[in-house]
């Protein structure tokens, strides 16, 4: 696996795959990897001859009373699990490569972006569409993964490319869960023991809401007491749990077409986000 930091080096390793006519799959990540993002770069490996990958911890998406300070950095570990699962190519860009002096750029995506985790971290898919824009320029990859776990995260991006006519494919791959039914996450490092047992209450309301919708209970109701159930299991802030319709992510009141349930809610001092096809 080739390792570069420089544009310019990027741009050198990016061509020489371009010469060859292979296909580019790009994984872009802010690093602290799991199985979760193996699983993208499976995908990669099974839609193009190469994977690149990227480990940015783009400051932009943190809100000022967020965790940017303490998000798990490990760039040596990262690196040796993506060489070890087939990753061809490693970026590994400094902030002031992305965002040199003199930046004055923002991406947004109106709409799609507005509810939801838009309303709970404002600003935060402003840094995201920005930085993924960026990305996206610069390796310009035939195909671009990203996980269901961040269901908004991928609505957006696929909005923005769409408008920005942006010529690569955005796939999404299926949220990989530990055996428990937990979806995994980076920031699942800052549960504690306690924290992480009753933290299973989020999957388990969201399969028996699914259940509940699918067999027609009142939507409204039973959202209100998946909330109380997860109150009651120890979580101190629901920012959300709705059904929302699955292209739109507006919120539904009786269900219709493809849906979604989508949740996010703080356990101790750690924020977990999660979602589930209806």
């Amino acid at each position: 696996m080739q390792i570069v930091r420089g544009v310019e080096e990027l741009r050198a390793a990016v061509k020489n795959s371009r010469t060859s006519g292979e296909r580019l799959a790009l994984v872009p990540t802010m690093g602290a990897l799991h199985v979760g993002h193996m699983a993208l770069i499976d995908a990669g490996k099974q839609s193009a001859a190469k994977v690149a990958a990227s480990i940015f911890v783009n400051p932009t998406q943190f809100a000022a009373n967020e965790d940017l300070g303490r998000y798990p950095r490990r760039e040596a570990e990262d690196a040796a699990m993506l060489e070890a699962n087939g990753c061809n190519l490693l970026w590994l860009p400094a902030v002031g490569d992305v965002y040199p002096d003199g930046f004055a750029t923002t991406v947004s995506v109106a709409g799609i972006s507005d509810r939801w985790e838009g309303e709970a971290r404002p600003g935060h898919f402003d840094g995201v569409a920005t930085v993924v824009a960026k990305l996206l320029l610069a390796v310009q990859p035939d195909i671009a993964l990203f996980g269901e776990k961040d269901f908004q995260q991928l609505a957006v991006i696929r909005r923005m490319v769409a408008d920005l006519n942006i010529p690569v494919e955005i796939v999404g791959v299926p949220t990989v869960r530990d055996p428990d039914g937990l979806a995994l996450s980076s920031r699942n490092a800052y549960l504690s023991a306690d924290d992480r047992q009753r933290a299973l209450t989020l999957p388990k309301v969201l399969n028996l809401v699914a259940g509940q919708v699918r067999g027609g209970a009142e939507v409204g109701q039973t959202l209100n007491e998946a909330k109380q159930t997860l109150r009651n299991a120890g979580f101190n802030k629901i920012d959300y749990l709705a059904l929302v319709d699955a292209s739109s992510l507006e919120p539904l009141e009786r269900p219709a077409g493809t849906m979604r349930l989508i949740a996010a809610a703080t356990i101790g001092t750690t924020r977990l986000i999660d979602n589930l096809a209806v």
